[in-house]
């Protein structure tokens, strides 16, 4: 059975290097005699693999001393809930609404505090970034969060909001690693690794220090408390060890790769295919206004739902799979996250052209 091109949105594709090494050491990780899977999180052996992780996701971001970076469990959506929890000194929030998880955030928050909606694209289905440069933010907002790349609509924040000196909380789940970032521009930036990094089941925290301490909302549960976890080096209870361990060598794998810099023009390269033939398509169409364009995930549709339906069963016949758009738009959607090759992007187009000429 040869391997597919797989487009999902998350779980997603990984890189074949990391899968072919995690399969030489699935029986015995360097002579320990076990899998990985098998070893005491409190053990010697992963303890080294949990450092190795962290300093080399550190040398990757060039995340700043003053940040914790945090291995936690219950994706981004446990996360919508800490972070009020964690942050809301004065009860107050500043939310930006780009897309469903942004909103998802936003309610959520909304329960433990005052949620404010200073900007929202809901009025376009989410198809642009609205203009952050002069938001009306409270004073007394406690934070300003962003999710940075809108998965389902593929809408990305090339220039980040001006939070009039307010803490920015940045989910970047489907972002991650894909590019240069400067975390000091951020209070927390955090994201589940299962679109750009690992095996679902990993959520990777990386949090300003000052930010972590005793002072949380009351009735904050201690797995949701950041001081609970940094404390206790991600290893509070036992951590999702395979994924960290999958994680840590996808790190390696960037590294291997020339860092983020070199992955930035890959991704922009492999876009670019992508969006200039939307952009010359007689049948096909993205979604997305150009400017706010995702590296990531691309949306597309012809306009027509049986059409659309049709593209995405003839595509899975020619090994690209998962096109399907999410269920709350329709249409399709190539994610073409860093372990996506340039050549996977080539055959998808090939085959647009072709369905183009025999349905137009």
């Amino acid at each position: 059975m040869s391997r597919v091109y797989n487009f999902s949105a998350g779980p997603a594709v990984l890189p074949e290097e990391v899968l072919l090494e995690a399969q030489a050491e699935m029986l015995d990780y360097h002579g320990s005699g076990m899998s990985v899977m098998e070893m005491s999180h409190r053990g010697k052996v992963f303890d080294g693999i949990i450092k190795e992780a962290e300093k080399d996701l550190r040398e990757l971001m060039n995340i700043p001393d003053n940040y914790k970076v945090l291995f936690l469990q219950g994706g981004a959506w446990s996360q919508f809930s800490a972070i009020p929890m964690n942050m809301m000194k004065h009860g107050k929030a500043a939310y930006i609404v780009t897309g469903q998880w942004a909103k998802k955030a936003w309610q959520e928050a909304g329960r433990y505090g005052d949620a404010v909606k200073v900007a929202s694209s809901e009025d376009r289905t989410f198809s642009y970034i609205p203009d952050c440069s002069d938001l009306d933010i409270p004073e007394d907002a406690d934070y300003v969060y962003i999710c940075e790349n809108n998965t389902i609509y593929g809408t990305k924040f090339w220039e980040l909001p001006n939070t009039k000196g307010h803490d920015l909380v940045a989910d970047v789940s489907s972002c991650f690693l894909s590019e240069p970032v400067d975390v000091s521009k951020y209070a927390v930036i955090y994201g589940g690794v299962q679109k750009n990094i690992g095996p679902a089941g990993v959520v990777i925290a990386i949090i300003r220090e000052d930010l972590i301490t005793d002072d949380v909302l009351p009735g904050t549960p201690t797995m949701l408390k950041w001081k609970t976890q940094a404390d206790n080096d991600s290893l509070f209870n036992t951590p999702p060890a395979y994924g960290i361990y999958i994680c840590g060598k996808v790190f390696k794998w960037l590294k291997a790769q020339g860092g983020l810099a070199a992955m930035k023009e890959r991704n922009e390269r492999k876009a670019k295919i992508l969006y200039d033939f939307l952009d010359q398509s007689r049948l096909f169409k993205g979604t997305v206004e150009k400017k706010d364009r995702s590296l990531m995930n691309v949306p597309f549709v012809t306009g027509d739902k049986e059409l659309d339906a049709l593209f995405v069963k003839e595509a899975e016949k020619e090994g690209l799979v998962s096109l399907k758009g999410h269920r709350s738009v329709g249409g399709m959607r190539a994610s073409i996250y860093n372990a996506m090759p340039e050549e996977g992007v080539v055959k998808l187009v090939d085959f647009m052209r072709r369905f183009e000429e025999a349905h137009s």
